[in-house]
């Protein structure tokens, strides 16, 4: 495809999403608005009003809004390649996607029909008067949630992963015996040390490093006061990609909510407040099952969690909202996973009676408030309703979301509405793909391959040695990713490695860390003789200190 082309579909693209946008919007009124200015002479009146739109601010919000889009972009590909090919290109990612959403969707409505709970119903009056007036503390609610039992657990999505294979390879014709050293055996590229070397050049050991050079013993006019200034003054100018590219060094803890925000494009203006609103009043209204599964999860992880229990409340408002919210729905244009359908009892089958469900498209699993719920994204269940489809969710604003980005956050952001707001964003960006099959290099097929790579490339003896014991490295590792972390290091820690996904627009950085966390800890696993004593040597993160292990690890390990 011709560089001219693909650049003018996706101009074409983002022109089109941006049209029907609130900023769009805006910017027509405020172009309307200045006409009525005495600078603004009829002769020259395009590029009058163009820089009238320039000194407001308003071409740096477009700029922005665009810089956003570009990074939701589809991959190039052919003009004509069918709409899943342009989601996943790989046929045998896709057929295991869909196979995993029919095993997750089938144990829902299994759970639904069991326990006789249905999908979705409207709460009486009663019960939205009482729901309403303990919104902001859920949290001292003690509900029977015995009977409610996980969708799936982390280890359930391991072993699909494990088991992926790609009928069109050959594994025998791999050049290296290591390839079978491990449990992912699927042929995608991933970046070896010379590449990511090259990639993340700002993690070099010789740049200033917020992690490191903020220390007390280290005197704030050698690194951190100048790089606070220069913080500010990316603020000031309202510029996501200066912002993104200030990350990569880290974010001040004064500043990080702020420029988190710039690089998502993240706002709380009155549109999103009302949104917002909009969500709380749909969870009033009406009850779905997947309620519990998040009352359950937050009562038994992040509720229970030195860090995080504080926030119990939050967590519950910004999940449940989240779970309405039909706006999520647009990250499956670029995500592998398609969004469930249900259908009114009785009416299985007919399109005309199906709804998305949840409505946001995603069904959470055990430990979803700490680290993300995992998107399984289903295929057809049964809605135990007796209302017409569209009469369900009256706001079309209603649907559902990933708790292990929420929990950190809330240490960021103390307004519900701008908490779920970026919330939203981190999870439709980044976080989704942990939780889907997909060859995507920041997906967890991908996340998961590096990591074994790396071990294998460079601690080949730790990798051998835990592989002969039965202690594969990922069945210990495949935790911490696909939480991005979240609930193992402390929160400051986690802050800066989230920094860095955010500064270098990649996950990539999880599966790094996880292999320099076993680097580090080389010496003691290489004693231990079973995978119960691996596990006690890697299982408390608490105390390590992100930044200098990746460091270590990528610029002072030989090739």
């Amino acid at each position: 495809m011709e560089g001219g082309t693909e650049l003018s579909l996706t101009i074409a693209h983002i022109v089109q999403r941006l049209k029907g946008s609130h900023l769009h919007s805006q910017i027509e009124r405020q172009a309307k608005d200045c006409l009525h200015q005495p600078e603004i002479k009829l002769e020259s009146l395009k590029d009058d009003v163009r820089s009238f739109l320039k000194t407001s601010g308003w071409e740096r919000k477009l700029q922005n809004a665009v810089y956003r889009e570009l990074h939701l972009q589809l991959p190039p590909s052919h003009p004509m390649a069918p709409p899943e090919h342009l989601k996943e290109p790989l046929a045998y990612m896709r057929k295991a996607q869909a196979s995993w959403e029919k095993r997750v969707l089938k144990s829902l409505n299994s759970m639904s029909t069991e326990l006789e709970v249905p999908l979705a119903r409207m709460r009486s009056a009663a019960e939205q008067k009482e729901l309403a007036n303990k919104w902001n503390e859920m949290g001292t609610d003690d509900p029977d949630l015995s009977r409610f039992r996980p969708v799936y657990a982390p280890k359930d999505f391991l072993e699909v992963l494990i088991n992926l294979r790609n009928p069109n390879h050959d594994s025998s014709e791999d050049v290296s015996a290591r390839s079978h050293w491990g449990l992912i055996q699927v042929p995608v590229n991933v970046r070896d040390i010379p590449q990511l070397r090259q990639a993340y050049a700002e993690l070099n050991l010789i740049t200033g490093q917020l992690g490191i050079d903020d220390h007390a013993h280290i005197h704030p006019d050698l690194f951190e006061s100048e790089y606070v200034q220069i913080g500010k003054k990316v603020l000031v100018e309202q510029d996501s990609a200066a912002a993104q590219q200030y990350s990569r060094q880290g974010c001040p803890t004064g500043l990080r909510a702020d420029l988190w925000a710039l690089i998502l494009n993240s706002t709380n203006q009155p549109p999103d407040v009302m949104h917002y609103e909009q969500l709380t009043a749909g969870v009033i209204q009406h009850a779905l099952l997947v309620d519990h599964l998040i009352y359950k999860d937050v009562k038994l992880t992040a509720s229970n969690d030195d860090y995080y229990f504080v926030f119990e409340d939050f967590l519950y408002q910004v999940l449940l909202c989240f779970s309405r919210d039909t706006a999520v729905l647009d990250h499956f244009n670029y995500n592998s996973a398609t969004p469930p359908k249900s259908y009114i009892h009785g009416k299985v089958g007919d399109e005309e009676c199906a709804v998305v469900y949840p409505p946001n498209g995603v069904i959470p699993f055990h430990g979803f408030s700490m680290y993300g719920e995992y998107t399984l994204h289903s295929s057809v269940l049964t809605l135990h309703l007796q209302e017409e489809p569209r009469n369900i969710y009256s706001n079309r604003e209603c649907v559902f979301v990933c708790g292990f980005t929420v929990a950190p956050l809330c240490f960021l952001y103390n307004e519900p509405s701008k908490l779920y707001s970026v919330f939203r964003e981190m999870y439709t960006r980044y976080f989704f793909r942990l939780h889907s099959i997909s060859s995507s290099p920041s997906g967890i097929v991908s996340l998961c391959l590096q990591f074994e790579r790396l071990l294998q490339t460079h601690l080949p003896q730790l990798f051998y040695h835990l592989r002969q014991i039965g202690a594969q490295p990922l069945r210990i590792a495949f935790k911490w990713m696909v939480r991005g972390f979240s609930g193992y290091l402390s929160t400051d820690q986690l802050l800066l490695l989230w920094d860095r996904i955010l500064g270098y627009d990649s996950l990539e950085v999880v599966a790094v860390l996880a292999a320099a966390v076993f680097a580090f800890r080389a010496e003691n696993l290489m004693e231990v003789t079973s995978l119960a004593s691996a596990e006690a040597v890697l299982a408390d993160l608490s105390t390590l200190k992100v930044v200098p292990l990746i460091q270590i690890f990528l610029f002072a390990t030989s090739i």
